[in-house]
């Protein structure tokens, strides 16, 4: 699996890849991107192929160096529950993802729907009172839930994620 990481992210990680990398894995690849909130540093993912969203919050330096082996897995499976998948889909998952590896090839369109999906998980962090009070499972289940567009087509990123997970 390959996580493309904006520049910003890029600069906080040891193995990012200067070249674009190959996409192997059946799953696709997802983009990151580092934001702030309440002065604490938070990553944003978002798959390039249905626009789900994954937030991390409150993620220090050594967490980012764990990003790619167990952070982002462990988001993703738990985001997956969330949605209804069962123990069978989230162990294919789990075998499908694969090892993870970063570069710097972004997509424009990938990082126009997360900064829209960062304006709609804004409602979110704002309702409590520290962004590390915020369940992030729950929030990234909630924006991945909302219609966004690829290319000028509405699409349910839920929908079109299980739909992923079910060819596996």
């Amino acid at each position: 699996m390959i996580i493309h990481c904006t520049r910003k992210l890029a600069e906080k990680l040891l193995d990012v890849s200067n070249k674009p990398l190959v996409e192997n894995s059946p799953l696709g690849s997802w983009h990151a991107h580092l934001l702030y909130f309440d002065r604490r540093q938070c990553v944003l993912f978002c798959h390039d192929l249905t626009r789900a969203v994954l937030f991390a919050p409150g993620v220090r330096k050594p967490d980012l160096q764990q990003l790619g082996k167990g952070l982002f897995s462990s988001m993703l499976i738990g985001l997956l529950y969330e949605l209804g998948c069962n123990a069978g889909q989230l162990n294919a998952v789990k075998l499908a993802l694969g090892p993870v590896q970063f570069d710097g090839a972004t997509d424009r369109s990938v990082l126009a729907s997360m900064t829209v999906a960062k304006h709609d998980l804004e409602p979110y962090i704002y309702d409590v009172p520290n962004v590390l009070d915020l369940d992030p499972i729950a929030a990234s289940a909630r924006v991945t839930q909302r219609p966004a567009t690829i290319a000028g087509e509405w699409i349910q990123p839920d929908v079109e994620l299980l739909k992923l997970v079910h060819t596996l």
